[in-house]
């Protein structure tokens, strides 16, 4: 198979192991930086440029689209789809999982257990706000943040309207969310490949930090999920439209609660933590995808 990573970097952890995953299963691979690419759009023959060069004969594509570049990176992505090009994440998942709100609306559709979360555009009522999220302490969350950058915890109520009231007054989007205290600082990521979790991993944060993020000091161990958090997992990466995804929830007094879904999931801390090949697992995913869709296409 021929198949292309859009990553800005190729020498990013993951990057450079989903490159050396497929070329161990006999793949021939290649990581662009999906900001070079040129799209040629055309209701006859859709086109893809890499500089002077056309981007023919793919297989698949493993989007590894930054939050800061949803908007060209979607948008390369469903080129590749317009092309017949099977993408591990479509362009409609990624953009759908990157809007915070969106997501969780989504979720919240499907009957998946989430914090209580609220959302308003006005600063008039921010008491209304703080009310429906149960008051303080309260997380209030930028809707553009990543890697755990723009949240914060507001500990009491009148810091919490100072801060609803500072991000509201840059424009920015929130949301505020219960804190669930009893989850001690830890959360657990899942990390979903089709239709099973293939690595899980608890992160707990770094002393005096309440995000557990790994880019924020937390550290990552080994743990083992129940039934009802591993259905969660799956079932949040499929209502998302998601093969690949990393899904994160918290162990609440009310049960497991989904905080995020991720598009992108690194593969650094899961593997480091679990010594777990989980690029190889991509890879294996994406030969048998490609394996049902040319059944699909070519049936006897």
């Amino acid at each position: 198979m021929k198949i292309m990573i859009l990553s800005r970097k190729k020498d990013l952890y993951s990057t450079r192991r989903l490159l050396e995953a497929a070329e161990e299963r006999g793949h021939s691979v290649r990581a662009i930086d999906y900001l070079r690419c040129i799209i040629n759009i055309t209701n006859t023959n859709p086109k893809i440029l890499y500089g002077s060069q056309e981007l023919n004969g793919v297989d698949a594509v493993i989007p590894r689209i930054g939050a800061s570049n949803t908007f060209y990176g979607t948008a390369v992505v469903r080129q590749f789809e317009l092309m017949n090009i099977y993408a591990v994440n479509r362009s409609q998942a990624i953009a759908r999982s990157r809007d915070k709100l969106r997501c969780l609306q989504t979720l919240a559709k499907a009957g998946l257990g989430l914090p209580v979360t609220g959302c308003a555009h006005s600063t008039k009522d921010v008491g209304g706000l703080i009310d429906i999220a149960g008051g303080a302490p309260l997380v209030v969350k930028l809707l553009e943040g990543t890697q755990g950058i723009g949240v914060v915890l507001a500990e009491t109520r009148k810091a919490a309207e100072s801060v609803i009231e500072a991000f509201r007054g840059l424009d920015a989007n929130i949301i505020v969310q219960e804190f669930v205290k009893e989850a001690a600082g830890c959360d657990i990521r899942c990390f979903v490949v089709g239709d099973e979790v293939i690595a899980s991993m608890e992160r707990k944060a770094a002393d005096g930090e309440f995000r557990s993020n790994i880019h924020r000091g937390g550290s990552g161990h080994r743990v083992e999920i129940t039934e009802e958090e591993r259905f969660m997992a799956v079932r949040a990466a499929q209502v998302m439209g998601l093969e690949v995804a990393g899904v994160d929830i918290l162990r609440s007094k009310n049960g497991p609660v989904i905080m995020e879904v991720n598009s992108s999931p690194g593969l650094e801390g899961i593997e480091k933590t679990t010594k777990i090949n989980v690029a190889g697992k991509i890879i294996e995913h994406i030969e048998r995808r490609a394996e049902e869709k040319r059944t699909e296409s070519d049936p006897l």
